[in-house]
């Protein structure tokens, strides 16, 4: 049996081509892959860098909301207990008009009964 030399290395050199071609494809592919991974944890990266950051501001939106509700009510309490102190104040200032009134319209002495 005599073999063809020049046959047998053009048969190897097409497997080798196309070993080749399947190698640069298949390398060309994996890096596609790794790109396609590494921009997939950079946006996920992101996303959760955005997420964190948009949870710290509603957390800070509900610390001023809950200051400014704590501030209102604050407010209406203070409300409350001026008028209690008004109240207060209104009636001893009337009981003292009353006793000063009382005291000078009952006075014993004789010119207040003179004036009388």
């Amino acid at each position: 049996m005599k073999v063809n030399f020049e046959s047998v290395k053009a048969t190897f050199a097409g497997f080798a081509q196309q070993a080749k071609v399947r190698k640069g494809m298949l390398t060309v592919v994996a890096a596609f892959f790794v790109l396609q991974v590494y921009f997939v944890r950079e946006l996920l990266a992101a996303e959760l860098l955005f997420g964190m950051g948009f949870a710290v501001l509603f957390v800070l939106g509900l610390l001023f909301y809950f200051i400014g509700m704590i501030g209102e009510r604050g407010l209406e309490l203070g409300e409350v207990g001026v008028r209690v102190i008004a109240n207060s104040a209104r009636r001893g200032f009337e009981g003292l008009e009353d006793a000063s009134r009382k005291t000078l319209g009952n006075s014993g002495s004789e010119s207040a009964r003179k004036a009388a």
